[in-house]
């Protein structure tokens, strides 16, 4: 039976074990769209493509798997970009399918023609225009391949209206398998034998796991190694989760809002034993500063980051688990307890000083009432990073985060497609300023009645642009203020979203855990002053050890 390239895309979904795709119509897709209304393929009608780039983001990095956004042509496939740059920076596996205009106007500024695979091509993995239906069956086959082969990340596939209205001589049958990551040739013995004589001769050896760890699955090996060989471990943004907060091995995140044990331990440290962590500036500080007596093992499925911005004395291109495994089989067991004691030393002198009012009692409140069975997402500002600090991430895949590239206006869509996906409860904690971004997904949100509960922490102010210009500006403060109050309550209502609000300190801790516990969709907006810092903070080309502890006055 004939059938059309927009029917095998569907199919071909269906087959790849996709269950729903988030996008938003238009006319240069809509033969797509006509194929997803003939099946079973759930979709996900946002208010902005961003936003269904977001949520897809939320589904594959709440399950590791790969998953799926639509975009019209033009002005819906550029809305796409800062999604897909978001994913290529964090490594999460999302592949858009954008419409495109028919063949024969291509390249003619037709109407909603851009020249999207152009635009996309440095802010993912791949991106190709597929030009007839005969090549439709190899680009998404290539498109869900690349995604997760290696190390992750988001695929563009143009479809242009023309392909997906031609017929084909016969439904292809799609190769019945689940894409997987594609393992790493083994670490040769000489080199599993170095790490390990590395390990032996260290005296004040640090492990550093990033966000790489939690992608290979790797959590469980990291933990057998920091406790066969006593090692304190640190993370990055993205690597939270990958080891357990309660364990006294662990130093929590380092660098620009670490705490300040955290940064001393590292900066003291004989031996840097990193994991598919990237030496991301916000981790490191100032390059050059950041353990500068450190013998470094660099251990990342991708090559390009191995020296990249620090030369390690020995590097090893391989995925974690796999690297794991092996180190593992050979590694003897080492005890450290004068090590210990020491880092125990610095984490009692040093320790993270605590939030002021009330965030103190919203992060104290929401560390209490956290589960495992909890998925957290975040924006990005000071609230991000509060929460990074206290809140003690309990699994992989628990926090949901804008790393690398900082995208205000993550958090809601990623919540949205963390709760479909995973049918967990989601926390989303953000600022006034991050939820005013895509606040049209509460839309979205109230479609769906999903178990998401919106924690909006409010100063009126672009908070983490304010710290910075009172710290470093001399509080030229400039662009930071909103001129009004957004009434949140009020909004979320308009969308059908029950909403409270959480105005004095003295209700915050008997309020928000009865909040918490309800179902639904729900917003709860909590004023903060905007005086508020998040500390300590690591000046812009300061190293790490040179933490600013407190406001001057």
């Amino acid at each position: 039976m004939d059938t059309t390239g927009a029917d095998y895309v569907i199919r071909f979904l269906i087959e790849r074990g996709v269950r729903r795709v988030a996008g938003m119509p238009g006319g240069a897709i809509l033969p797509l769209y006509d194929a997803l209304a003939r099946s079973d393929l759930a979709h996900v009608l946002v208010r902005h493509e961003q936003a269904a780039g977001f949520i897809a983001q939320g589904a594959a990095r709440a399950s590791g798997t790969p998953q799926v956004c639509f975009a019209t042509s033009g002005p819906g496939a550029t809305n796409l970009l800062t999604a897909l740059a978001d994913a290529k920076l964090d490594s999460v596996p999302i592949i858009a399918i954008t419409g495109q205009v028919p063949t024969s106007l291509i390249g003619t500024d037709a109407f909603q023609e851009v020249d999207i695979v152009a635009a996309a091509k440095p802010m993912v993995k791949h991106a190709e225009l597929v030009r007839s239906v005969d090549e439709l069956p190899e680009a998404l086959e290539r498109a869900f391949e690349l995604a997760m082969s290696g190390r992750p990340g988001p695929v563009l596939v143009d479809i242009p209206k023309d392909v997906q209205q031609a017929r084909m001589p016969r439904m292809l049958s799609p190769r019945a398998h689940t894409p997987r990551r594609i393992s790493t040739p083994p670490a040769s013995d000489a080199q599993i034998d170095q790490a390990i004589a590395l390990l032996e001769a260290s005296q004040r050896p640090v492990l550093y796991v990033g966000g790489g760890v939690i992608q290979s699955g790797a959590h469980e090996l990291i933990a057998a190694l920091a406790r066969g060989q006593d090692l304190p471990v640190t993370c990055t943004l993205m690597g939270l989760g990958a080891f357990d907060a309660s364990d006294r091995r662990y130093l929590g995140m380092l660098g620009m809002h670490g705490a300040p044990f955290t940064n001393y331990v590292l900066h003291e440290c004989d031996l840097l034993f990193a994991i598919g962590a990237r030496f991301d500036d916000r981790a490191t500080g100032k390059l050059s500063e950041f353990c500068p007596n450190a013998k470094v093992i660099h251990v990342d499925i991708d090559a390009r980051e191995i020296g990249k911005l620090r030369k390690p004395l020995l590097g090893i291109q391989q995925d974690a688990k796999q690297f794991l495994q092996q180190l593992l089989a050979k590694l003897p067991f080492r005890s450290r307890p004068e090590y210990r004691a020491h880092v125990d030393d610095l984490r009692s002198k040093h320790p993270m000083p605590p939030i002021d009012g009330r965030a103190h009692q919203v992060f104290r409140t929401l560390s209490a009432a956290l589960e495992p069975s909890i998925t957290v997402t975040t924006d990005v500002g000071q609230h991000q990073m509060w929460l990074a600090q206290h809140l003690p991430i309990q699994r992989p895949r628990q926090l949901l985060t804008s790393g690398g590239l900082g995208s205000m206006g993550f958090g809601l869509p990623a919540a949205i497609g963390a709760a479909l996906e995973t049918q967990a409860r989601v926390w989303c904690v953000t600022g006034d300023g991050s939820l005013l971004l895509n606040i049209h997904e509460l839309a979205t949100l109230a479609d769906h009645a999903l178990d998401v509960a919106i924690i909006v922490l409010d100063n009126q102010h672009l908070g983490l642009v304010r710290q910075q210009q009172t710290l470093f500006y001399e509080e030229r403060l400039s662009a930071a203020a909103f001129a009004r109050p957004t009434d949140f309550v009020a909004i979320a209502r308009g969308f059908g979203i029950a909403a409270s609000r959480l105005p004095d300190v003295g209700v915050i801790e008997s309020a928000l855990p009865n909040l918490l516990a309800q179902r639904g969709p729900r917003l709860i907006h909590i004023p903060i002053p905007a005086q508020d810092l998040v500390l300590p903070m690591v000046a812009p080309g300061a190293g790490n050890h040179e933490m600013v502890m407190a406001r001057a006055r």
